[in-house]
């Protein structure tokens, strides 16, 4: 698992894409709507594209590295008079 940690975010969300797709489907197929009222699972393709989409908002972009803490010290100089 530790080259899909070097892999670019663009890759990620499409990997991520394609299982949520599947698993989309697979709720449909299995699960989904007989009487076909249901607005999601009613229609295979619908139910693919949700799956793709929440999957993709599922990876979320790296967070930006954070500044060392500075154990409560204030190490900031100003220049000001007060």
């Amino acid at each position: 698992m530790e080259f899909l940690k070097q892999l670019p975010l663009w890759q990620k969300r499409g990997i991520a894409s394609v299982l949520g797709g599947i698993a989309g489907f697979s709720y449909y197929y299995y699960i989904g709507c007989a009487s076909g009222t249901c607005a999601i699972t009613s229609n295979p393709y619908i139910s693919t594209g949700y799956g793709m989409l929440f999957a993709a908002l599922l990876i979320s972009k790296p967070k930006a590295d954070q500044k060392e803490e500075t154990n409560g010290t204030d190490t900031s100089t100003t220049d000001q008079k007060i």
